[in-house]
């Protein structure tokens, strides 16, 4: 409908007009803003969505006032964001990717230090206090330090932190990066509640797409650049069409079609779903005859679009073309030569922490090439039991055997055979990329040779060779988790443990790094990974749930969804089933 010249103009709570910002550091130039313009309406929450170094952070920081615009203009609330910045910053509140807990303090003593710092009076404490406390579920733990906290719980003490003046914009950068599904979801809910009953305006950037799904308006950037902006059924009509899951006869093996099937010139993208392939075709058409000519016993079902598929089809426009499928140089008789014995096996595992059992009698095996994921809410056990498997925690029971070596006696040979990638970067961000192959090419032992070839290798195969001099720590989060997965293959070990590698990751990364995954255990590599993203946890084999330092179910992704599947609910997804698991956990232990 048209606005006449008569008409009031729509209420925004931010605008941002022909805005420019640039940086110089690491020996070049960095155009994180290109004449961007955008609003945002009050009483909505807006979805800021674009990939690693897109400039969604340096957005947030503008409109915070914590940087300054290089070109254009940025009104927030109506004032002016050079000029009015005190006063924006008492009227807003802003959650960065890594709120500034301090962990020495308890839950209580952290409020009120930031209840100080914002000049909160006596009064207004003991009415906002116990309605954050409630809000966040937090009311049982404010003697807790915050250190003790779990990560999900984290999350929410800093959001209290962000919320002690309530305010009218709401930034919040990430803020469910790291954050078990359940816990996503009581953030969720906490955000719309804030919108429901304040009013209050919510910006807000996220990985991960299923979320932007849930924003009233979705803002795309792209190289610091505005894509478009519109809701998130506007942009997932576009590929009204173009997707399918195709279920693969018995015996196809899952990645080795999903690779074939995403060099296909028909294919747009595809994804792991359990057994299943999601198809996003280039034309509104199913596959041809030809695309599945070896598929004998496929079966191809349409399904409707997501916001996913169009963000996907966006970048992958804006891209060169596609590389072919990795190539990872891996000695294959060292990769392949088992003796049929599991590579992992846990029996009766614990570990204590005085008379606390964080991981208690928990057993399983990991075959050779498989994918194992571990899961479970943040506090469950899984990453003490992850540090237990790559050596870095002793056991304080049971068995524990990792490429027939036990761990509780030989730990340093084993570690041999094991690559690692933690969750946070662990490189030396004062290094080049190419002083961190090197060095970890040293470290692992490789004779002179050898070395040069695995570090061209790495340059190569994982497309850092034009960032090479590049100093790590100014590297956009991607290219560190490449840098960081080609150092721990350095070696071409024969087990891969991951610790969330894709944790605030874009989707177009994501999807490089599971080919390179799917590329290992292809070869015989046996890969174990802890992640969040329930989505990314389809691509496993199997899948180990904890709950409370115990396993509370193993098996295949398909089988776990067929635990709580019902005529309600014929088909959930991984997160809906890990979700029912838990509360139905949670449920039965709080039962007399």
């Amino acid at each position: 409908m048209a606005v006449s010249v008569s008409d009031p103009p729509e209420p925004v709570a931010l605008v941002l007009e022909a805005v420019s910002k640039r940086f110089h550091g690491g020996g070049r130039d960095v155009q994180a803003l290109q004449a961007v313009s955008l609003r945002v309406h009050p009483g909505r929450v807006t979805g800021l969505i674009g990939p690693d170094g897109a400039g969604k952070t340096t957005l947030m920081r503008l409109v915070a006032g914590l940087l300054r615009v290089d070109d254009g203009r940025i009104a927030v609330l109506g004032l002016d964001a050079v000029r009015d910045v005190l006063e924006i910053q008492a009227a807003i509140g802003y959650m960065p990717q890594r709120f500034g807990l301090y962990e020495d303090l308890s839950v209580q003593e952290n409020m009120d230090l930031y209840a100080d710092l914002q000049g909160v009076s006596s009064a207004e404490r003991q009415v906002r206090y116990p309605e954050l406390l409630h809000m966040t579920g937090l009311s049982p733990f404010t003697a807790r330090l915050a250190g003790n906290l779990s990560g999900g719980m984290k999350q929410k003490l800093g959001l209290a932190c962000t919320l002690i003046r309530a305010p009218r914009l709401l930034l919040l950068d990430e803020p469910t990066v790291g954050v078990d599904p359940l816990s996503r979801r009581e953030l969720w809910a906490i955000v719309y509640r804030l919108v429901r009953e304040q009013n209050t305006s919510v910006l807000l950037s996220t990985a991960y797409l299923d979320e932007a799904e849930r924003c009233d308006e979705v803002i795309l950037l792209h190289q610091g650049q505005i894509l478009g902006q519109d809701t998130p059924e506007h942009f997932s009509a576009r590929l009204r069409g173009h997707s399918f899951t195709l279920e693969l006869p018995p015996g196809a093996k899952k990645r080795r079609w999903q690779e074939r099937l995403s060099q296909h010139p028909e294919v747009l993208d595809t994804v792991i779903q359990g057994d299943r392939l999601r198809l996003v075709m280039v034309s509104a058409a199913p596959p041809s005859a030809d695309l599945l000519a070896e598929l004998d016993g496929a079966r191809i079902s349409p399904v409707p679009p997501r916001f996913e598929d169009s963000f996907i089809a966006e970048l992958y426009s804006r891209q060169a073309a596609r590389s072919g499928p990795p190539s990872l140089g891996l000695n294959n008789a060292q990769a392949l030569d088992g003796d049929g014995q599991p590579v992992i096996q846990v029996r009766n595992l614990e570990r204590r922490f005085g008379d606390f059992y964080a991981v208690k009698n928990i057993s399983f095996a990991v075959e050779q090439g498989e994918v194992f994921g571990l899961l479970g809410a943040n506090g469950a056990g899984k990453s003490t039991t992850f540090r237990m498997l790559c050596g870095l925690l002793p056991a304080s029971g049971g068995v524990l055997q990792v490429t027939g070596l036990d761990l509780r006696r030989a730990a340093a040979a084993a570690r041999g055979h094991l690559g690692y990638m933690a969750q946070k970067f662990s490189l030396y961000g004062n290094l080049s990329v190419l002083q961190n192959l090197r060095f970890f090419s040293r470290v692992y032992g490789l004779p002179g040779r050898r070395r040069e070839q695995q570090v061209q290798w790495a340059l190569e195969q994982f497309e850092l060779a034009a960032l090479a001099d590049v100093v790590s720590s100014t590297l956009p989060l991607g290219y560190k988790q490449r840098l960081a997965l080609a150092c721990a293959l350095m070696h071409q070990p024969q087990v891969l443990f991951l610790d969330e590698p894709t944790s605030g990751v874009d989707p177009l990364a994501r999807r490089e790094f599971w080919r390179h995954i799917n590329a290992l255990a292809e070869q015989g590599v046996t890969v174990l990974v802890t992640t969040h993203f329930l989505e990314e946890a389809e691509y496993c084999d199997r899948l180990a749930i904890m709950a409370a330092g115990e396993i509370l179910t193993l098996g295949a992704p398909a089988e776990i969804k067929a635990q709580v599947r019902t005529a309600q609910q014929p088909d959930p997804s991984l997160e809906e089933a890990f979700i029912t698991l838990i509360e139905q956990r949670q449920g039965s232990r709080q039962e007399p």
